[in-house]
């Protein structure tokens, strides 16, 4: 029960972990787009709505503004114009006695009435409004006045004085109107100044803060997809032990996952070829120990004397079995390396001597091939695993020998600095293909110019010797192309790294 309550634990928190992911991250990349797009373009959205209503506005009021100048200043006019006609008739009646004149006073009298009520539907100020009250006030009076004297057109002579301050008071409220309207443009210059203002103001700040919106989603869009890409070039390269994790939407990490999952199933067969090569290799290496013996028994004559022609197949037996349990050695090295079972015994060793005796072991086959060999090697004492250090000159002079022609010369010379020291070897052949210096040290990578014989190469013998190199500390390169042959550079610390750290 209580297991199946921690499993029922563990998965409940797992649901619960997955659901607070799908919380934080959005359920798809092309929803993460979407969202950074819209979060981009809301602020300028809302930027240009707000402009734009604040310009209908301006434009609203602007059109308002306009029209009610217009009809003042066209009503102001026609009052003062129907004043003068009212003023005109009743001096005509006063003259003339003719009180059928007085018809030209009571039309003016109703325009005006008209007028001034239309004026009042506007939206006036207080002080215009005052002013057309009043104006209104005096007209009534002096009609009220002509209509109980107008069968004594005689008496209208004390009106006409009345008309004069009805203009003045006319003319004043035009001149306010007008005054009101340079207000009102003043006003509307004022708004304009004001939007342009709040316009630039907006653009200032929203173009900075959408640059920043953008770039931060260009950050979070571009992390998972970095992320993907750094994952693929790790498992390319051979880097199969980091977990790849991947942040970001749903799909993107549910691709990381599957990611994963390939870099732990590439792991397991590189794994299950390591064990394969580990058991053919030491399953090989008994019975070519035995064929290896039994070509030097042949050899020494021990079973009886050998013909010459006998004696060169014995010798060809040996050379080949020796050939062959190198290779063997090499992927034995190589599964060490892999399982990371190669452990360093370093001491002080000569590095010299280690040469020396790589030479006395390739003596055979360098004469053989009628190979001269000039060497510059002074001695040089380091801190090394000596059997490591022999390993790589081993794989470095075969490399030299195999790809000389035969009767070439193979320079071989040592120097050392405080800290470095450093062995270069030239082989006489044809040097490395220059689409191939690239993988030149890549494992079972034998290049493009691969010379026929009985016993062809792992390609593991350089890949081998540069790992021994950087476990060392050091490291082993291909110089750039020399007039002839390969050139390749060993550099070792003088001293143990460790040492040098402490």
């Amino acid at each position: 029960m209580t297991a199946r309550a921690e499993a029922a634990r563990q998965e409940s928190a797992s649901g619960a972990g997955s659901m607070l992911r799908m919380r934080r991250h959005p359920q798809s990349f092309l929803k993460l787009i979407l969202l950074g797009f819209a979060l981009v373009g809301l602020p300028l959205i809302i930027a240009l709505v707000n402009n734009a209503l604040s310009i209908d506005r301006l434009a609203d009021h602007s059109r308002k503004a306009v029209y009610q100048a217009a009809q003042i200043a066209h009503s102001s006019r026609a009052l003062a114009d129907e004043i003068a006609t009212m003023e005109r008739a009743v001096r005509q009646t006063h003259i003339l006695h003719d009180t059928s004149l007085l018809e030209g006073y009571f039309r003016a009298h109703n325009k005006f009435e008209t007028t001034a009520a239309s004026l009042l539907e506007l939206s006036l100020h207080a002080e215009q409004e005052q002013l057309l009250t009043q104006l209104q006030s005096s007209e009534a009076s002096i009609y009220q006045k002509v209509s109980a004297l107008k069968q004594s057109p005689e008496q209208l002579r004390d009106l006409i004085d009345s008309f004069v301050l009805l203009r003045d008071s006319a003319r004043t409220f035009a001149t306010v109107g007008y005054a009101l309207i340079e207000r009102e443009v003043d006003e509307m210059q004022d708004m304009a100044g004001y939007a342009r203002f709040t316009v630039g103001w907006q653009l200032l700040a929203l173009i900075p803060f959408a640059i920043l919106l953008a770039f931060a989603f260009s950050v979070r869009i571009a992390r998972p997809i970095r992320q993907i890409d750094e994952a693929i070039r790790n498992m390319g390269q051979g880097e199969l032990s980091k977990v790849i994790r991947v942040d970001g939407p749903q799909d993107l990490v549910y691709f990381g996952e599957r990611l994963d999952w390939m870099r732990r199933r590439l792991l397991k067969l590189e794994e299950q070829k390591t064990r394969f090569l580990q058991h053919v290799s030491h399953e090989l290496k008994t019975p070519l120990t035995a064929m290896r013996e039994g070509a030097d028994l042949l050899a020494e004559g021990v079973v009886g004397d050998l013909t010459e022609e006998q004696q060169r197949i014995a010798r060809i037996l040996h050379s080949n079995s020796v050939q062959l349990q190198r290779r063997i050695e090499d992927l034995l090295n190589y599964s060490a390396l892999q399982a990371e079972k190669a452990a360093l015994v370093k001491q002080k060793a000569n590095l010299t001597k280690i040469l020396d005796a790589v030479l006395q072991d390739q003596n055979l086959i360098i004469m053989s091939k009628g190979l001269r060999m000039e060497l510059s090697v002074p001695e040089i004492v380091i801190d090394c695993d000596e059997q490591k250090i022999k390993i790589i000159l081993d794989n470095l002079l075969s490399n030299a020998v195999k790809f000389s022609p035969p009767g070439g010369c193979i320079r071989i010379w040592t120097s050392k600095t405080a800290e470095l020291a450093q062995l270069d070897i030239v082989d006489a052949g044809a040097g490395v293909d220059e689409a191939d210096r690239e993988k030149i040290f890549e494992p079972f990578y034998q290049g493009r110019r691969v010379l026929d014989s009985h016993v062809r190469g792992t390609g593991l013998g350089l890949s081998i010797a540069r790992e021994y190199a950087l476990a060392h500390g050091g490291n082993i390169e291909l110089v750039a192309r020399v007039a002839v042959g390969a050139h390749f550079r060993f550099t070792l610390p003088i001293r143990d790294p460790d040492e040098i750290h402490e």
